[in-house]
């Protein structure tokens, strides 16, 4: 038994997912980086091996009840960890946030803003001292009455929920309702009612057109249908619902993303006529601080914020220090353009990831492990030496900080390297170089050391001529302001600047006018489903494929077995235990659920009788279980399955597993996945595609790969904008789009645009002097 004063975690024959009983030592109360390419094991090493054995000590260290849960979770296949500390884990593999998180909540700033409004606040004579719940508008005690805490409305008009006026009711002039309320029963409540459904509907009168769409009652009908010939119907009894009620109770109600989709189509919002998109009551509202309320403090960037007077009392200065304090990490990473209203689904991952970075700073927490998940995503090179220092400052606090990162300067910042590899899935799982960073060069295997230590420029390509231009602006919104920009048509342009310099602002105005392409592919990182049941086989439509396969062989025929019998998402085939999801969701009370191995079938998602149906000796499961490299050579003879499969070792996925569930995906992964569905479907010319980050979480060795197929889009007649911060890419791009200088209000204009040549030597460019770098 090893010493407990061991300076090193040292992890003997780990097995998780594809690594190959690595043994590995890895120094305490260092900086130490887990690099290699994408997928090849270093987040199941440093995740799903040295933080999760981390975990499984401390719920094995509470209470009896928790260790009988944790217990199904499950732990890391490996065989021994000594000399490990306990662990934090900051990763971007998570449920997205709710409509209600914001910027204030992720940082529990929120907390401290209101609790100097209810302390140090200034109130209108006679009001009530309110406490800090009047304050936030996720409670009721502060919310706004009208919008719920909001701040939006969501309404809708005639012209929403009735695009053609001159068809009928009978003909389907209100597209709201479902194409079922279309048919007999609604007409035939209508008709009960008095309404002509022949008419065209501008004809009707506007006091009948207003009832139909806009009315809040909900009467019962009795229904006396005209008999005919063949059949008797029976009188019946119907409700009539607006349209307008239908589509707020959908949009508010159900739980089907598709028909929550389809709602808001028919929806505008607008802010709340009562708060002003306050958010809060009007008694909250009426307290100011410094002659501001806490929605207008909420409202402004974090550099700001931070820049309030300290007002007349000790309370005030004592409260105002706290708040600086709190937002200081905040901005030292590079984020103090955000504002604490901000929205945490509109933030990317790598912002949530350091924002929660930025809240770890102030946990005082010592003598720990903080494993990270690439915290350099999202991030433009000019904040990343901010990050190097963050993370040494929680080094020198005495804990040890384990990176899976990509990032070059954050590699050659590390006091220690992991590097994994030498490929992805079955090629890799192996650990090939443990040690300082400069000793990396030595190793031949490693696809990391090639780009770490050779930075000599690659061949500078010609600039390809554009075949017309796209213009956009002049855009006034968020930060932007009387902004024109042109993007060059058939070629392809990076659109860079730093964290909230405005580039995905000019985005969005990009996707309202189009004029000049034939069709717009948005490819973002959104994940591609929120449970185990959505995954890379089933998003991508190749499933549909496989399932007909299995349906097809002779064993499945003589069972009587159809292609529905295949499907994990309808009863029949699939395990009932986990209804097909292969994982069922663990309570762990005190702390957020997780899921777990179904115990019947053990995330298998089949019944044993389906799990019998073999095609080429393998069942529904294990091809689920295939690897996209190892599919594409199983299914080489299946074209449907084989293109499908090709698109995705394209852009350098094909470590995934098929049945990979969406929850294990990151954003970067998910972005790919979207554009190899796309691509899947064959290239046509004259098609814009616009795409978030795609070299997130992508090894340079994969970069390469990604550009050489983005590049095959451009030379087949299409046009790509990428907005990236990675400066190989934007040296390789033929127009550059720079915006800045700085942040938020520092930000909103663009200071250069030309070829990568010209912007490298632009002077107010803070991505000049890193794009210099990369091509000279």
């Amino acid at each position: 038994m090893r010493s407990p004063h061991d300076p090193f975690v040292r992890v003997r024959d780990a097995r998780e997912h594809n690594l190959r009983g690595v043994d590995v030592d890895v120094p305490r109360d260092v900086l130490a980086v887990f690099t290699g390419v994408s997928g090849s094991g270093k987040s199941s090493l440093a995740f799903g091996t040295v933080y999760a054995e981390a975990q499984r000590r401390y719920f094995e260290s509470v209470a009896p009840y928790a260790r009988r849960l944790i217990h199904q979770v499950g732990a890391p296949k490996v065989g021994e960890i000594t000399g490990l500390p306990p662990a934090v884990s900051l990763q971007q593999r998570r449920s997205a946030p709710t409509s209600r998180s914001s910027v204030g909540t992720v940082t529990n700033l929120s907390n401290s803003l209101r609790m100097l409004f209810s302390r140090a606040g200034e109130y209108p004579p006679g009001a009530e001292r309110l406490d800090s719940d009047a304050f936030s508008p996720n409670t009721a005690a502060g919310a706004c009455p009208e919008c719920h805490g909001l701040g939006r409305v969501h309404t809708t008009s005639e012209e929403l929920l009735v695009p053609d006026p001159s068809l009928s009711i009978r003909e389907g002039a209100v597209a709201a309702w479902p194409g079922a309320w279309q048919g007999k029963n609604l007409r035939d409540v209508l008709d009960a009612l008095g309404y002509d459904v022949d008419r065209p509907w501008r004809e009707l009168p506007a006091a009948a057109r207003e009832w139909i769409l806009f009315t809040d009652e909900q009467p019962v009908v009795t229904v006396h249908p005209v008999r005919d010939a063949d059949r008797i119907q029976r009188p019946y009894q119907g409700t009539y619902m607006s349209a307008r009620r239908y589509v707020l109770k959908t949009f508010s109600d159900t739980k089907s993303a598709t028909l929550r989709a389809k709602a808001e189509r028919f929806l505008t919002s607008a802010p709340c006529p009562v708060c002003g998109g306050g958010r809060l009551r009007p008694e909250a509202l009426a307290v100011t601080f410094a002659g501001r309320t806490v929605a207008e403090l909420a409202a402004l960037p974090l550099t700001d914020l931070a820049g309030m007077p300290h007002g007349d009392s000790e309370t005030a200065r004592v409260l105002i220090e706290d708040l600086r304090s709190r937002i200081a990490p905040v901005v030292e990473l590079g984020l103090g353009y955000l504002s604490l209203d901000r929205a945490a689904p509109t933030l990317s991952a790598g912002e949530l990831q350091r924002l929660r970075l930025a809240t770890q700073l102030r946990s005082g927490l010592f003598g720990v492990v903080y494993v990270l998940d690439e915290p350099s995503a999202g991030l433009h090179p000019a904040d990343t030496e901010a990050l190097l220092t963050v993370l040494d400052r929680l080094k020198r606090a005495g804990n040890s900080v384990f990176v899976v990162e990509h990032h070059l300067d954050v590699v050659r910042g590390a006091d220690w390297l992991v590097d994994v590899g030498p490929g992805a899935g079955e090629h890799g799982g192996r650990v090939l170089y443990s040690g300082p960073v400069p000793e990396l060069a030595s190793v031949t295997e490693s696809a990391t050391a090639a780009y770490l230590f050779d930075e000599s420029p690659g061949p500078e390509r010609e600039v390809r001529a554009p075949r017309g231009w796209l213009k956009v602006g002049p855009v006034t919104r968020h930060n932007l302001r009387e902004v024109t920009a042109e993007f060059p048509l058939g070629a392809f342009t990076a659109v860079t600047g730093v964290s909230g310099s405005g580039k995905s602002t000019l985005i969005e105005a990009l996707t309202q006018d189009v004029a000049g392409v034939d069709r717009l592919v948005r490819v973002d990182q959104k994940p591609i489903g929120r449970t185990p049941r959505s995954n890379l086989a089933t998003y991508t439509g190749l499933f549909d494929v496989v399932r007909k396969v299995f349906a097809g062989t002779e064993e499945a025929r003589r069972r009587g077995y159809g292609v529905g019998r295949f499907s994990f998402n309808v009863s029949g085939g699939r395990c009932e235990t986990c209804q097909g999801e292969g994982f069922v969701s663990v309570e762990l009370l005190f702390l957020p659920s997780t899921y777990a191995p179904c115990p019947d079938c053990a995330g298998a998602r089949y019944n044993p009788e389906t799990l019998q149906v073999a095609y080429r000796g393998r069942s529904i499961a294990e091809v689920l279980d295939l690897t996209v490299e190892a599919a594409a050579e199983f299914f080489a003879d299946v074209p449907a399955v084989a293109r499908s499969l090709g698109t995705l070792l394209d852009v350098g996925l094909g470590y995934l597993r098929l049945g990979q569930p969406a929850t294990e995906l990151s954003g970067g992964e998910a972005q790919r996945i979207k554009l190899a569905s796309e691509l899947q479907r064959g290239r046509r010319g004259h098609t814009l595609y616009l795409l978030d980050e795609p070299t997130t979480g992508l090894h340079p060795a994969d970069v390469e790969v990604l550009m050489d197929r983005l590049d095959g889009l451009v030379e087949a007649g299409n046009t790509v904008v990428v907005v990236e911060h990675d400066m190989t890419v934007v040296a390789g791009a033929d127009w550059v789009i720079d915006l800045g200088p700085g942040g938020g209000d520092r930000g909103g204009r663009i200071v250069a645009a030309g070829p990568p040549r010209r912007v490298a030597e632009a002077p107010d460019s803070a991505t000049a002097p890193y794009l210099a770098r990369v091509m000279s």
